[in-house]
Order: C-alpha cells, then structure tokens, then sequence
C-alpha cells in the first residue's frame, strides 16, 4: 500500500473516531445531563424528562424520610352548654368542645419528645393538647412553652427513640429556591405533601384575625407559594435536601398560592432557651409597632420612611405602648418612630425585632426617637416577657 494510501486510511479512521465521539457525547448530553454541547445540538425531551424525574424522586425522598418525623396536633377544649334562643324555636342548648379535634401540625426535633409548632396553634390555655404520629400513635403534650414574640410554641410529649428532623440553615436563603411543605392540610389531610419555591424574603405580615382570637405582627418572613393551609400552621417547610428551613405559620386572605413561614433561626433560638432555662425567655420593648415603607409615610405625614411606628392597629382594646413596660418607662408615646437601636437604623431588612434578637434579658439598650419632627435618645433595660 503506497504512502498516499495509507495517509487517506489513518485521516478516514480519524474521522470516525471524531464523528463517534461528538455523536456519542450529544446522547449522553441528553441522557445524562452533560453540558457541552448543548451549543453545538438542539435540546430534545429527554434532558426535560431527566429533570422532571430527578425533581419527582427528591420529593419523594423528603417526603419518606421527614414524614415520620412530622406529627398532627389535637385539641379538646371542655365542653360546655351554651343557651341559644330562636324565634321560631324558643331556647335550646347546643353541646360545645368535648370532641378532639385536628387543629394544626408540628414536628418533632429531639428524640425525647421536643415538638415545634405555632404559638396560636395552641393558644387555648384551659384546652388539653394531643400530637398523633404518621403511625396514628397519640402522645398527651404534658408541657408548652410560648414565645412570646415569635408565633412559635415547644411542645414536650413522654417518648424515647423518637426521629428528629434535621434544622437547616434560614439565613442565606434565595428567592426560587425549592421548598416542600408537609402538614395536616384544612385540618382533616394528615401528612400532605406540596411543593413550590421560596417566592421573596423578608415579608411582614400581620398573622391571624381579632375575630380568630389573636393578632400578631411577624417580620422578617418567607414567602414560598407551595400551598399552605390553615391546618399546615406549625408543619415544616423543607429544602431540598429535608431539612426544615421554615415554620409554616399563615396564609394571605383573598390570594391564591401565597403563604408564609418563620424563618427557622427562630425557633433554634427558642430551642436554646428551652435548654439553657426550661423556658422560653424573650426580651421585650412593650409597643406595638409597624416598619414604616413609602406608603405609611404618606398616611401619617412623617418625614422619613424608614424606622418602627408605633401605633397599635387591628388588635381592638389593647395599647400601643403596654402599661409598666421598659418602653412606657423610656417615656415612648404612640406615633413616636424608633429611628435606630444601638446605633442600628431601623429598616425593613433589618427590623427593630431583628436588632433586639440579639440581646439577652437584661441588657441596657439605646434608642433614638423621632417625636413630632424632634428627635431625642432614650436608654431602657429589656425585661423578660412573662404574659404568655
């Protein structure tokens, strides 16, 4: 075979090798997932599929592995006789409580029996309280610890050999991350499971309804748009790897898919507490208060939008400034805006509640005050909050 021959050989066996390689490379670009050449060929279906079934099998496994780990909560209030009177019928008596009923969700975070849910979940302080595990077996709460400025509540029930979850981290969370809620949905839907993203961060909302019984102001919030039901309160929301990043808390009247969670830093705090004091201590200024934005701005003709309010809205009779608090001993009034703490400006990325998150009981804080276009400092000692 001549020279020439041999060269046309070697550079046509090149050429397939090369051909096989880019050919073999763009299916398992498909199949697998490899990047490449996404460039050099067009997507087909099976990257789309691959996707989908890699989403499927990670809500699955979530599901399977903190499911058991996720508990309902059920309340039975005395029961009572109460007198109704109808025209038509005269008066009769109607049978009230008694009956155990599925009110909300929570999971379990210590092997010994520690649960975490909401604080309205179990509010009702005269109420008896069950939790009931995805093996139907019930536990008595024999103890609840309240935070009192957070919706978060620690239930104590008598077991061992419990599955905890594993807490993540809420701190450095991203708008569109993948969350999953698990919880007893309308409460009537034990262990149901959705899906969606993180939809933004750092949400103020107000939680509840003075018809409902409480009203609570909650800052610093998630918002995912997995659905959320009233019986989901106090489930967990999860990342993609099962570990809870949120406490489910509320949903947003009048809207669908938008619902809310407390960050799980929070309830780490609580956690501590519980730990270190056998309870749930909370420093606290005693006001009631709204983070200013454009809008509150404009209503209360103030000269900046930005600090706390404080001014008392949707929770008929009480104060905006609570009676023998630190901030009635500061002098604080209603309409005064807390401008800064500790030389902290007061935002919306960094609320007042954030800033006093970071002190203990005791501690000395400073404040500035705007007052009717004047500003002046006041120094308080934060107390512990003890009406829970």
């Amino acid at each position: 075979m001549s020279i020439k021959s041999r060269k046309i050989l070697i550079f046509a066996a090149l050429f397939i090798i090369l051909l096989a390689a880019v050919g073999g490379g763009a299916i398992a670009d498909r199949l697998w997932g490899f990047k490449p050449l996404d460039k050099l060929f067009p997507k087909t279906g099976f990257r789309v599929d691959t996707r989908i079934l890699t989403e499927e099998s990670v809500v699955i496994k979530v599901a399977e592995d903190v499911s058991p780990s996720v508990v309902t909560v059920s309340v039975e209030t005395p029961e009572r006789r109460i007198l109704e009177f109808s025209p038509f019928g005269g008066f009769t008596q109607r049978i009230q409580g008694g009956e155990p009923q599925d009110i909300g969700t929570g999971f379990i975070v210590s092997a010994d029996g520690l649960i975490v849910t909401n604080k309205h979940v179990v509010s009702v302080t005269d109420a008896s309280y069950k939790v009931i595990g995805k093996d139907n077996k019930e536990y008595e709460v024999k103890e609840i610890s309240r935070d009192p400025s957070n919706d978060i509540a620690i239930l104590k029930i008598e077991a061992t050999g419990l599955v905890p979850v594993e807490l993540g981290d809420s701190s450095n969370l991203k708008a569109g991350q993948f969350v999953i809620a698990i919880g007893t949905a309308l409460g009537e839907f034990r262990h149901t499971v959705t899906t969606g993203v993180i939809s933004g961060l750092g949400r103020g909302i107000t939680a509840g309804s003075a018809f409902e019984g409480y009203v609570e102001r909650l800052d610093d919030v998630i918002q995912t748009d997995a659905a959320i039901n009233p019986g989901n309160s106090g489930g967990p929301l999860l990342n993609s790897a099962g570990q809870v990043i949120g406490v489910n808390v509320a949903v947003a009247q009048g809207a669908q898919n938008i619902g809310f969670a407390i960050p799980i830093e929070r309830a780490k705090q609580a956690l501590e507490e519980i730990k270190k004091y056998g309870r749930i201590r909370r420093p606290f200024l005693g006001i009631r208060y709204l983070i200013l934005n454009p809008g509150l701005k404009a209503r209360f003709h103030l000269p900046l939008e930005k600090g706390a309010l404080i001014v008392n809205e949707g929770v008929p009779g009480d104060e905006a400034v609570i009676a023998g608090s630190p901030a009635e001993k500061a002098g604080l009034k209603e309409f005064d805006v807390i401008v800064s703490c500790n030389q902290k400006p007061i935002t919306e990325k960094e609320t007042l509640e954030d800033i006093l998150s970071e002190f203990q009981v005791g501690d000395k804080i400073s404040i500035r005050v705007l007052r009717q276009g004047k500003e002046f400092d006041a120094e308080f000692i934060l107390q512990e909050f003890k009406s829970v």
